[in-house]
């Protein structure tokens, strides 16, 4: 019987992914870190910021968190691509593996719970400037989420990657 067919992805793949996702993360990092409003309120005007909300500070976090394991990533792929050899070898397979997979659904959450805090707020709009806070929190967030897509696919691709035991 033979072996099963091997499908791996070429290194150069992975990286212009890692690097796709490491922009997406940056840009929503940015978008969400700047995002501040002043609303005016019958107790005067009040000024907004991200961290006045813990969704949104969870958003931030997520954020970095998936930034650094990516330049992490991204390291050790251009390492890959310029001397031809793994650091860590073949066990280092599993660290790709389960990192990507737990980045990835880790990037999702932050989106998420970006997404329910902002519906939530929706209810509660009653100005211009805090309807733009919303929707500057709304990019972030998508933002965040099309770093998940990319950060899924590099999770599909350090799967193909892991060695095929029979």
């Amino acid at each position: 019987m033979t072996p099963p067919p091997t499908t791996t992805v070429p290194p150069y793949v992975s990286l212009i992914v890692r690097i796709l996702t490491l922009i997406c993360l940056l840009i929503s990092f940015i978008v969400i870190a700047t995002n501040n409003q002043t609303v005016s309120t019958v107790a005067g005007d009040v000024k907004i910021k991200f961290k006045d909300f813990y969704a949104y500070r969870y958003l931030i976090a997520t954020v970095i968190i998936g930034m650094a394991y990516t330049l992490l990533q991204i390291a050790f792929s251009i390492s890959l691509l310029t001397t031809g050899n793994r650091i860590g070898g073949e066990g280092f397979l599993l660290f790709d593996f389960y990192g990507d997979k737990f980045i990835s659904y880790f990037l999702v959450t932050g989106a998420a719970a970006s997404f329910g805090m902002t519906q939530d707020l929706k209810q509660l709009e009653g100005s211009d400037s805090l309807s733009k806070f919303l929707n500057t929190a709304n990019a972030a967030a998508s933002l965040c989420l099309i770093g998940f897509f990319f950060a899924a696919a590099s999770s599909i691709f350090s799967s193909y990657n892991l060695p095929k035991r029979i």
